[in-house]
């Protein structure tokens, strides 16, 4: 089962998260977290670890949607984005499916809301992987 969508760019790390986070912002997405994993693993575990950062992004119209139907879907909020060295030199940038990640919930009730984040994540990556 595929859980994310993603593209492949060239070019400088930081240059894309930042891009990507521009796209989001776009699309109506916050990023509400900005974790990184490199710093993480080599700050707790003194562990080397590729460029990685995952970007926790909120849409309040469509969360608020979401939780008004389903109160506890908070837990698997907000859609995670991620941001990584490849081991080609290139970046990745990976968004959940949104429609995998609410189908967990079984309510089909969720399904518009799914739809039309998905649309807006599908939206920034093709902005993101236009700018590369």
């Amino acid at each position: 089962m595929t859980y994310t969508t993603s593209i492949s760019v060239d070019g400088a790390f930081e240059d894309v998260v930042e891009t990507t986070t521009d796209a989001l912002a776009a699309e109506g997405f916050g990023v509400l977290c900005d974790i990184d994993v490199q710093a993480t693993l080599k700050e707790k575990l003194g562990e080397e670890f590729r460029d990685y950062r995952i970007l926790g992004a909120c849409n309040p119209e469509f969360a608020h949607q979401a939780m008004e139907e389903e109160l506890e879907l908070g837990a698997l909020l907000p859609c995670n984005v991620i941001v990584y060295a490849d081991d080609d030199g290139g970046v990745v940038v990976s968004a959940v499916a949104p429609d995998k990640l609410l189908s967990v919930v079984e309510n089909d009730a969720l399904d518009p809301v799914a739809d039309e984040v998905d649309e807006r994540l599908q939206s920034a990556l093709a902005t993101v992987e236009a700018a590369y």
